[in-house]
């Protein structure tokens, strides 16, 4: 095992100096925070039925002890909010289950029931957390599940709180935004392999937790590793203003797309005065483009949508609760919380396209940026898991795209290319490594990581320079208030140090793969097409769905997989082959990776035409790698 390198005094000194001009004796969260506490998940540790630990909450125990020089001062108390578990009582009738996963879930109690509000990541964690709330509040059946967003760690644990058969059977209604299926789908198909490789990054998840490793992601402590599941909404919420009454318990709700997720809303609980949030005002400065990846959000219709907020329910509500983090009682208190969140949005998003329109890049721009001293001072407006520096440049992007408008950044070279021609520029590799290690020693850590990452691509097997680099990496990570950015930079230097550690967590599931539309399941097929190789191939394959009668039909053609429905009586040329099937067999042969073959001899799948044409297009299609490298070529 590599020993990590001590603190730097450069980094020692950032945190003495942050400590000082933070109010860390401000206990107002702490108490928000353990207020209406019940009891814990003890012990504080989830398994699958193999065994295998899927969460485990013990292992954030450190965080009791005082903040250590390896970890920002303002993170490590953010991590301790974090990291409390258990069941707690946010008002009558409305209960929460905090640090068994990355989210929180919420119990609504009514007439007959629970409603369960984003019932976690995993199935594992979720049947934890209800078994948990059970053991307290009685044997309630889940009456119904609300997901409030499209994002996984919001409905995956969802066969954990209740059944497909009793969904079917009207006994547990789900309710979701519109569009929410696409969405969640699409996320998790169209480029989940890289967000999830990048995820292993912002997540830490194969970290050691502890003052040198993980301590939690700002957002919450990490995500669960278990059993990611999906039950297709019955209920779709489609305007604000829209009100249900679901087990006796009326709520009403607010559309909110395109803020922290595509597909979103906030909701309103008027005979408990209490408002849900969802995932658009929690006690940091969220993403507004994660640095796993995704679309980049809209800030300006983010801090509208929080006006709206204010302006229907804030006064008709005493507390306020959120799919992360904890509450805020009052009427006065939440409604300035939801201020601040709406001037930070809008105020980052104004002052961005100011600058940019002056000329500045989005570089320039988040460099030199500074928030108002109301919002700089409130704690839920630091950057633990969104940052005020690549959210402008989120911004800058969602406007103005990846050219920062100078010509010579029009056409540089690659990153391999780029970096071989600077390292002999600089003059070779020993000397750049010298003169890094004097920046070392300064301080400078964002340039000896910068320089260094050129003498790595350029000479991938320069152990010097990768030793180096992990130090270098280290320091950043242990300077970051942001939970992400610490992880990324602690995650690089463990896999300069180990090797990659691949993706703990896995995104895509069965269940997920079922939810796929047929335009999607083809989506996702021709996102693997193998444009090059497949130049010269003309192939047309007809897909029949016998449960619906619909017909799909691919056309393989110039490296590009086009697909459509093909309507009754539509006179298209003779397809190469026509296969018929289920919806479901065709999810499992086009992306679940069945034997089509078997299916056929089986006799679920009848064939026709030259069933060869199948082969061939198989041949064509290429495999996703999740374990590709980030801080190696």
């Amino acid at each position: 095992m590599v020993e990590q390198a001590p603190v730097s005094d450069t980094v020692r000194a950032a945190h003495l100096r942050a400590a000082q001009e933070m109010p860390l004796a401000d206990g107002q969260d702490f108490a928000d925070a353990r207020r209406g506490f019940v009891a814990t998940l003890d012990p504080g540790v989830v398994r699958n039925e193999a065994g295998d630990v899927v969460w485990d909450s013990d292992g954030f125990g450190f965080l009791e002890e005082d903040c250590p020089e390896s970890v920002h001062p303002s993170l490590w108390r953010q991590s301790r909010l974090c990291a409390m578990q258990g069941l707690f009582a946010v008002t009558d009738g409305i209960y929460q289950v905090r640090g068994l996963d990355l989210s929180n879930m919420t119990f609504v109690e009514g007439d007959t029931g629970v409603v369960v509000i984003d019932p976690l990541i995993s199935a594992e964690t979720a049947a934890a957390g209800l078994g948990l709330y059970r053991r307290h509040r009685g044997e309630r059946p889940v009456t119904a599940v609300i997901f409030t967003h499209s994002h996984i760690d919001h409905f995956g644990g969802v066969k954990g709180v209740t059944t497909e058969a009793d969904v079917a059977a009207g006994r547990c209604p789900i309710l979701a935004p519109a569009g929410f299926v696409e969405h969640a789908v699409a996320e998790n198909v169209y480029a989940g392999t890289a967000m999830a490789r990048r995820a292993a990054y912002m997540y830490g998840a194969a970290l050691p937790r502890g003052p040198r490793g993980s301590v939690g992601a700002g957002l919450g402590p990490t995500t669960s590793t278990g059993t990611p599941t999906l039950i297709s909404p019955t209920v779709h919420i489609d305007h604000t203003g829209q009100t249900e009454t679901v087990d006796g318990v009326e709520i009403e709700f607010q559309m909110t797309p395109g803020t922290e997720a595509p597909s979103e809303m906030n909701f309103h609980f008027p005979g408990k005065r209490a408002l849900c949030m969802a995932e658009n005002a929690t006690h940091t400065l969220h993403n507004l483009l994660t640095l796993r990846g995704a679309l980049v959000r809209d800030p300006h219709v983010w801090s509208k949508y929080l006006t709206e907020s204010i302006n229907t329910f804030a006064s008709r509500s005493d507390v306020l609760f959120a799919s992360h983090h904890w509450p805020t009682w009052g009427t006065e208190r939440l409604t300035e919380f939801l201020a601040l969140q709406r001037d930070l949005y809008g105020y980052l998003h104004d002052q961005t396209l100011r600058a940019l329109n002056k000329g500045s890049t989005g570089m320039e721009i988040a460099e030199d940026f500074a928030l108002p001293p109301a919002i700089e001072q409130a704690w839920h407006t630091h950057g633990y898991y969104g940052s005020v520096s690549h959210n402008v440049k989120a911004i800058y992007q969602r406007y103005m795209g990846w050219f920062d408008g100078n010509p010579s950044s029009l056409w540089q070279h690659p990153p391999v290319e780029s970096a071989t021609r600077h390292v002999e520029f600089m003059g070779g590799a020993d000397a750049v490594i010298a003169k890094a290690r004097e920046s070392f020693a300064a301080g400078d850590f964002r340039w000896v990581a910068q320089v260094l990452n050129y003498v790595i691509f350029a000479d991938p097997g320069n152990a010097e320079a990768q030793a180096l680099q992990a130090d270098t990496l280290e320091q950043l990570g242990f300077g970051s208030e942001n939970g992400p950015w610490r992880n990324f930079f602690l995650t690089g230097a463990y896999e300069l140090r180990h090797g990659p550690v691949g993706t703990p967590t896995v995104a895509a599931s069965p269940d997920i793969a079922a939810a796929l539309s047929v335009e999607q399941v083809f989506d996702a097929a021709a996102l693997r097409v193998d444009g090059p190789r497949a130049w010269d191939a003309h192939l047309t394959i007809d897909w029949r769905l016998t449960d619906s009668g619909a017909v799909h039909r691919t056309e393989l053609r110039n490296g590009l997989l086009v697909h459509f429905d093909v309507p009754p009586g539509a006179r298209n040329p003779a397809a190469d082959a026509t296969f018929s099937m289920t919806k479901a067999d065709l999810i499992g042969a086009v992306v679940g990776g069945a034997d089509l073959g078997r299916m056929i001899a089986d006799g679920r799948v009848t064939a026709d035409g030259d069933v060869g044409t199948l082969a061939e297009l198989v041949g064509y299609l290429d495999s996703p790698h999740p374990d590709f490298a980030i801080v190696t070529p």
